[in-house]
């Protein structure tokens, strides 16, 4: 196996063992993944921070994800299903299903990709949710 191939195999078990950490609700072994510096959310231009999704909101940091997590706790989590997990040597892209109950009363069931950046260490250095973001600002009651 190359050293490419290694390192994919590397990355998707890092963010495997995340998914199979947040079925278990252990937020800290996600915490424990994440770098110092990890930009989560980080966009040039998106138009689900600008209507102000909540969970789409740029943070940074353990700290950040953990706020991240915070808020993602206030919802009720109908159904969420891995369906795929793609790697190279530097990202993971995780393919979702999730319906959820938001806390201000609407709903929303989707398909994402959740794409993660990893760093020389195997750590999250970045993360990003590609959404139905028309669908998502709707449920959230922003347009």
């Amino acid at each position: 196996m190359s050293a490419t191939q290694n390192r994919a195999a590397a990355n998707l078990a890092v963010v495997g063992g995340i998914y199979e950490a947040f079925g278990r609700g252990d937020i800290d072994f996600t915490l424990d993944q994440v770098a110092d510096d990890c930009a989560w959310e980080s966009w040039l231009d998106n138009h689900g921070q600008k209507a102000g999704i909540p969970p789409m909101t740029p943070r940074h940091g353990r700290a950040g994800v953990a706020e991240f997590f915070a808020y993602v706790a206030t919802m009720e989590i109908q159904d969420f299903q891995v369906l795929d997990m793609l790697a190279s040597d530097r990202q993971v892209v995780v393919e979702v299903q999730i319906s959820i109950a938001l806390p201000g009363g609407g709903s929303v069931t989707d398909e994402e990709l959740h794409l993660y950046s990893l760093d020389d260490a195997g750590r999250i250095s970045r993360m990003r949710h590609y959404v139905d973001t028309a669908k998502q600002i709707k449920a959230y009651g922003l347009g």
